[in-house]
């Protein structure tokens, strides 16, 4: 192998972490985060830093793969991709200084079957991880804002 490609193959973000399931290649960018980030540090902030996203996503995505309506959705998902993708997610997009390396939101939805009911559902599991950190109600609202137009993306039928 020359050390260049061995040098391109290291600095290729990876797209499946140890503990993850293989995926298809796919071109990781920022922009597949599905919305801008907030501007200034206020965001992230109001969420306790990276430490208080990865408690929100955590406490997230236990109770969606808990949940009695939309746990089956998540049932065949990779688990630990998932956090670690919406950890990036996040923490992107509240301007805390993560990159995104995860799929755009319609290639990472498409074929779930995803209703309008269960996404209501999953934005309740949200804001409960939100007030379980001490998340304030505006900086929730402001958060959900950014993530609403996503919805199109997502919800399939």
């Amino acid at each position: 192998m020359t050390m260049l490609l061995l040098l391109a193959i290291l600095a290729a973000p990876p797209r499946a972490m140890p503990g993850e399931e293989p995926v298809a290649p796919y071109g990781a960018s920022d922009a597949n985060a599905g919305a801008r980030p907030f501007e200034g540090a206020g965001m992230a902030a109001a969420f306790h830093g990276r430490d208080g996203i990865g408690r929100i996503v955590d406490r997230f995505v236990a109770a969606n793969y808990a949940d009695p309506v939309i746990g089956p959705i998540f049932a065949g998902q990779d688990r630990v991709r998932l956090a670690r993708v919406l950890k990036e997610q996040f923490c992107y997009i509240l301007a805390a200084g993560c990159a995104y390396s995860g799929r755009d939101m319609a290639t990472a939805h498409r074929d779930m079957g995803i209703q309008h009911k269960d996404m209501n559902r999953l934005v309740e599991n949200l804001q409960a991880a939100m007030r379980a950190e001490g998340v304030a109600f505006a900086a929730q609202n402001r958060f959900l804002a950014k993530l609403a137009p996503m919805r199109p993306n997502i919800v399939s039928r």
